[in-house]
């Protein structure tokens, strides 16, 4: 039997600095909820928007897994690792922190805001010598395109646990099916970035996050045109 958690977008905590306004699907910075910690190995979701040319200064973290997804606008990456990216919507990003990193990322445009997923996923090894990778993804209509995996593939950004991320781009009535690659360890959780889709009968609006688990399998019903990220990750950790 399927166990699932709905997250509304009504209901994730926010914070707002001025330069940034972020909402948080799970507990982050000063905003607690004790039955919102992660989702097996998902730690963070952040729904980042930030004030042009504003932004993040360097700050260290370790043993973490931090993806970014620019959704608008441009942001701009550096870390300690001698890397400088600016990414554009279309490209995601992973850093395995592991042993110890600093980065920066910031709105690289003057004239307008840039909206971006920050999401944090727990590895699967620590202490690892930290990494960094960036890949370019273009999205086909009604087919679900993977973005992330741990398997090294020059087509995906590789992450330090079994994970893998599909972001699916689906005119209204299309329905699809996401097929689990280890159904007995890992869950799905689904972030809505833009529409409205069904899910075993749960409806979804942008913004919304539900996870479910103890499947193999699941199915996603487009009510209107919508631009959906799946997250599989293990659910014990």
């Amino acid at each position: 039997m399927a166990k699932s958690i709905l997250h509304t977008t009504e209901s994730r905590g926010t914070s707002n600095w001025g330069w940034l306004h972020s909402r948080h699907s799970f507990s982050f910075g000063d905003y607690y909820d004790p039955n919102r910690t992660n989702f097996g190995a998902l730690r963070v979701i952040n729904d980042d928007f930030i004030a042009p040319g504003k932004g993040f200064g360097n700050h260290p973290h370790n043993n973490m897994e931090i993806i970014s997804i620019p959704l608008e606008g441009e942001l701009v990456h550096t870390d300690s690792m001698n890397n400088s990216m600016t990414m554009k919507p279309g490209d995601i990003q992973v850093m395995s922190a592991g042993t110890g990193v600093f980065h920066s990322e910031y709105n690289k445009l003057k004239d307008q805001s840039l909206k971006f997923l920050q999401i944090w996923i727990i590895p699967k090894v620590k202490n690892v010598t930290p990494r960094y990778d960036i890949q370019k993804y273009s999205l086909k209509v009604n087919e679900l395109t993977e973005i992330l995996s741990p398997n090294l593939d020059s087509e995906k950004v590789w992450i330090n646990q079994n994970a893998w991320f599909n972001i699916a781009k689906l005119e209204a009535n299309c329905n699809i099916k996401y097929k689990l690659h280890d159904a007995e360890k890992n869950g799905v959780y689904i972030f809505v970035i833009k529409g409205s889709l069904l899910i075993n009968d749960q409806e979804l609006k942008a913004r919304d996050g539900f996870g479910i688990w103890e499947i193999t399998e699941l199915e996603l019903i487009a009510i209107n045109n919508t631009e959906v990220l799946l997250m599989e990750v293990p659910m014990n950790i």
